[in-house]
């Protein structure tokens, strides 16, 4: 009852915030670094460079964070990088070698390639959004071109337990039966971004299963609400690009588990 409580005095301060736009005043001390990490970047050039820029040639250009000390999230964090742009059935073992294969996959390419001008293209990464005891969270993801039409672009997140070495996943920060009222709260946010009346159809200009809105499990938990991501080609065309979906704490209030990360966000915030 207390954190109920607690937690509806924080609707009228936080509705109308927006993850990313909180004034420098605001920013609790939650956001300072608790565990020590440096950026590591492997950047490869196919052998047919020469002096081209890297826009004008094939190259690989990879940047991630690696943690003292953090043997379980570091591997984490590759094993992400290395399922992207998976270039076989299979992802690679290490960065190295994918990018070792990904110019080779460009080698082989260019043999039977007419087009003289035609270069791939591997850029990902990773990066640390924000972090606190309770939470560490990454973005990662990037763009790749390995011939054809278009390329593909990616952006993904990682929610970590510091404390319990694990990623952190919906059900631990919301109660037992949350997925229903949560997509119910979804929908209409999404229905109202999109400018779709409540009864409108889905089918036609989206790729949800059975024309049903369904939320995804491509999601950032930040100081404010939960913010999804569906990328290109998962619920829209190619051309309409990536698709974000916040849906504030706010709305979810009854749905917070005592004690996550979720519900600490909201009592700090209030100074409490």
């Amino acid at each position: 009852m207390r954190l109920t409580a607690l937690l509806c005095l924080m609707v009228l301060g936080l509705s109308s915030c927006e993850w990313g736009s909180m004034p420098k005043k605001e920013v609790h001390p939650i956001f300072k670094d608790t565990l020590v990490y440096t950026y590591k970047t492997i950047h490869e050039r196919a052998a047919d460079c020469g002096n081209k820029p890297d826009s004008a040639c094939t190259v690989v250009k990879i940047k991630y964070p690696e943690f003292k000390g953090q043997t379980v999230l570091n591997d984490t964090v590759e094993s992400k990088l290395l399922n992207v742009f998976m270039l076989s059935e299979k992802p690679d073992t290490s960065l190295k070698d994918l990018t070792k294969d990904f110019l080779k996959a460009y080698t082989d390419s260019k043999k039977s390639h007419t087009r003289a001008e035609m270069f791939y293209e591997l850029d990902t990464y990773a990066k640390v959004i924000m972090q606190d005891s309770a939470l560490v969270s990454l973005e990662y993801g990037g763009y790749t071109f390995q011939g054809g039409a278009h390329g593909a672009s990616f952006t993904g997140f990682i929610n970590w337990n510091p404390k319990a070495n694990k990623e952190i996943l919906l059900k631990d920060i919301l109660v037992d039966g949350y997925n229903a009222q949560l997509t119910k709260v979804a929908e209409s946010i999404f229905r109202k971004d999109e400018k779709l009346a409540d009864t409108a159809s889905l089918a036609g200009n989206y790729f949800f299963k059975d024309n049903k809105f369904a939320l995804n499990e491509n999601y950032a938990i930040t100081p404010l609400g939960l913010r999804f991501m569906y990328n290109q080609y998962e619920i829209k065309p190619y051309a309409a690009g990536q698709t974000k979906l916040f849906v504030p704490y706010t709305r979810i209030l009854t749905l917070l588990r005592p004690n996550s990360v979720a519900a600490q966000f909201i009592i700090k915030n209030a100074g409490i």
